[in-house]
């Protein structure tokens, strides 16, 4: 039998295959899920939501009960941290929400046009914590230190021999304004006052990628999953997606492989019209990572060659089909997507997912 460290080689050894688009042992599986462990552990929402400690327990917890899992997304819940990702509110599981709801996003405007100028004068970072503080409320300096226990929270899964996948919560810079503004307003700068935009996202981008340098040698993470949550191409023009989406995801990408690690790119909706632009990216050090709205065996067909794919068992699936309906999808991914792939959930497995279905998923996988 096996050690936890043992296994742990294995596992890295295998994603490590995955992603590099050589031949593993067998497909590896990572599980992105955050809200569906306290569900499946038995813990209320509003309890998981206390802190990263109880979230990173109660995950640790879940990938030990559901058996032969390579690795799990992140060490802790990242629906508690948005307003650090899209500069607004959340509405949280037992403070605006009941006590078992899911974590949502509340979008508003809260950041105005004139604060491009105070971003531009001022610098980001003050910038960015005053308005964290200020105007969102937001616990920043308890946050900051309970982050600052990620090595440890990785070590958790890492004693059991599983492995976190991606350490580090990366966002592309447009989501902090397409957050802070709301998105319609942010649109509308997009058209009414494009150079002062791209003059604020330069000034954040510079800051924010000289933090992610800090961040990766820190952690020593392998893998840095990137967001451009809303960067999606059915959402721009393609002269506006270019210019404001794709600068940014690509030099934070570049970024990332500088540093000598993997860059993941968290693909939410649909980016089928410009996937030809991945392929300008260094081939076997990225992975896309599609949600299911960007047809995966598209993806497959036009940059399945160039960088390893994750995904996509739907949500749907895994909270309302059976067990044979997520064996049967799962298996025929593996089957077809080859060496260059790691099974997952399109996006994050939802909190009422069956456990028997995760449970098929994995062994599409594993074969157990």
């Amino acid at each position: 039998m096996k050690t936890n460290q043992e296994l742990l080689q294995e596992r890295k050894t295998r994603l490590n295959k995955a992603i590099t688009l050589e031949k593993p042992d067998r497909t590896p599986v990572v599980l992105m899920a955050d809200a569906f462990c306290a569900s499946h552990m038995g813990v209320k929402l509003a309890d998981f939501c206390t802190s990263l400690k109880m979230q990173n327990q109660t995950m640790v917890n879940s990938i030990k009960a559901l058996g032969d899992v390579d690795g799990m997304n992140a060490a802790f819940a990242a629906g508690p941290l948005f307003p650090l990702i899209f500069m607004t509110y959340v509405k949280l599981p037992g403070r605006e929400l009941p006590e078992n709801s899911l974590w949502q996003l509340d979008e508003k405007e809260v950041m105005l046009v004139e604060d491009y100028d105070t971003i531009l004068n001022k610098g980001w970072g003050p910038f960015m914590q005053d308005y964290l503080v200020k105007r969102l409320n937001y616990p920043l300096e308890g946050i900051m230190g309970e982050l600052a226990e990620t090595p440890q929270m990785v070590k958790n899964f890492e004693k059991e021999g599983y492995c976190v996948y991606s350490p580090i919560i990366a966002t592309a810079v447009p989501e902090l304004l397409g957050g802070g503004r709301s998105m319609p307003k942010f649109m509308r700068d997009l058209y009414k006052i494009p150079d002062k935009v791209e003059a604020v996202l330069d000034a954040i981008q510079k800051e924010s990628l000289e933090i992610l340098r800090q961040q990766i040698r820190a952690t020593d993470s392998t893998v840095v999953f990137i967001s451009p949550a809303r960067g999606a191409s059915e959402f721009f023009s393609p002269k506006l997606w270019q210019r404001f989406v794709w600068k940014y995801l690509k030099e934070t990408v570049d970024v990332v492989i500088e540093e000598g690690a993997f860059a993941d790119i968290h693909i939410d909706s649909n980016w089928e019209r410009d996937l030809e632009f991945f392929r300008s990216l260094p081939k076997g050090k990225c992975i896309f990572e599609t949600d299911g709205a960007t047809d995966i065996y598209k993806v497959k067909e036009v940059i399945g060659d160039m960088m390893c794919i994750k995904g996509d068992v739907p949500a749907a699936k895994l909270a309302l089909g059976t067990p044979d309906d997520v064996y049967n999808y799962s298996a025929g991914l593996v089957k077809d997507m080859g060496p260059g792939f790691i099974l997952s959930s399109g996006c994050s497995i939802p909190p009422n997912a069956k456990v028997e279905n995760v449970k098929a998923m994995i062994a599409a996988a594993t074969g157990k």
